[in-house]
């Protein structure tokens, strides 16, 4: 065969290979975009329209706040690991992800009043809130701006304020990469990277892949189920790009008196210990837990992590689901 004649078979094969993943991509990110619009309600409410879903319509209420890259679906699956079917989960999308649109003000505080006019318009008088990762600065905000509707409040790898080492994105230059690729809503390359180069994506969420390859499979399924789950970005960039600079300042703390249970990991690759270290010493009898290892997503304790939050919603409980209805 001719060099001509090669180049020629090589080229029309690369171009046949890439259609059949751009065609295998289109599926699967359609599959995405379907699964995003499914479940969920959009309430408009005082602070505006704010998306939602609810699961559990008769247990103890509980607002389940995501992190970065999520969205109502990431809340209703964080609470699904946590908790059991005791509870009416309420999970809204924060500014920016998804059907909720961004307003002029994004900052944690306004999307705490945002989340407490959820609350009113569901009727619901007070709550337990599960915060994770950017999701607990308004959880915190939630606690202190509103504290007659939080009967118990739980931090999982707290992307809040540290005085002395802020949380922040990995360094590496395949999560810089990756970053700037969540920043443009590349559905597309996001995508090839969870095909061809998971580990890249596996760091970005904050976890060392060699610890994620160590794991049980059924782990290295949950941090890929996460990974997966943020697509499609473009639904939610707008939000990421909100966590991606957040105005953290101190907070006073040493107000908040719902009880409080904080768990971080040493390892986590968005550097939340600081964080968690700084919350637990100001906020009055909370009971902060600390991993050496499992990363962002503390992989390889979701058993223990689980039992340490029905544990103490347990110990909470007597208390705060008595409570009687109670305006702000």
């Amino acid at each position: 065969m001719s060099s001509t004649a090669l180049l020629l078979a090589t080229s029309v094969a690369v171009t046949a290979l890439v259609s059949v993943a751009f065609l295998l991509y289109k599926n699967e990110l359609g599959r995405a975009c379907d699964a995003a619009g499914r479940g969920s309600l959009v309430a408009n409410t005082d602070a505006g329209p704010i998306e939602y879903a609810q699961k559990g319509g008769a247990g103890i209420p509980l607002i389940s706040i995501h992190g970065a890259g999520g969205g109502f679906d990431q809340g209703l699956a964080n609470a699904a690991e946590l908790v059991d079917e005791g509870f009416r989960i309420i999970s809204p999308s924060r500014f920016g992800y998804l059907r909720t649109p961004v307003p002029r003000d994004a900052s944690p505080a306004a999307q705490a009043d945002a989340h407490a006019a959820l609350l009113s318009h569901l009727n619901i008088s007070h709550a337990i809130v599960l915060g994770v990762s950017a999701g607990a600065r308004s959880a915190v905000e939630l606690a202190l701006r509103h504290p007659n509707r939080v009967t118990a409040l739980v931090l999982i790898s707290p992307g809040t304020f540290s005085p002395t080492s802020p949380v922040s994105v990995d360094a590496s230059r395949g999560s810089k990469f990756t970053l700037w690729l969540v920043n443009h809503g590349a559905d597309f390359a996001w995508w090839t990277l969870e095909k061809i180069a998971p580990s890249v994506l596996i760091r970005f969420v904050g976890v060392r892949p060699e610890l994620v390859s160590a794991s049980p499979k059924v782990e290295q399924d949950r941090v890929m189920n996460v990974v997966r789950a943020i697509e499609p970005l473009s639904l939610r960039f707008s939000g990421i790009n909100i966590d991606s600079s957040p105005d953290l300042r101190e907070l006073p703390l040493g107000k908040i008196a719902a009880p409080t249970l904080i768990i971080s990991a040493r390892d986590d690759g968005f550097n939340t210990l600081p964080a968690a270290d700084f919350a637990a010493s100001k906020i009055r009898n909370a009971k902060l837990i600390i991993y050496d290892t499992g990363g962002h997503l503390l992989v390889g304790h979701q058993e223990a992590v689980r039992t340490a939050v029905r544990s103490f919603l347990a110990a909470a409980g007597s208390a705060a689901y008595d409570l009687q209805p109670k305006s702000d």
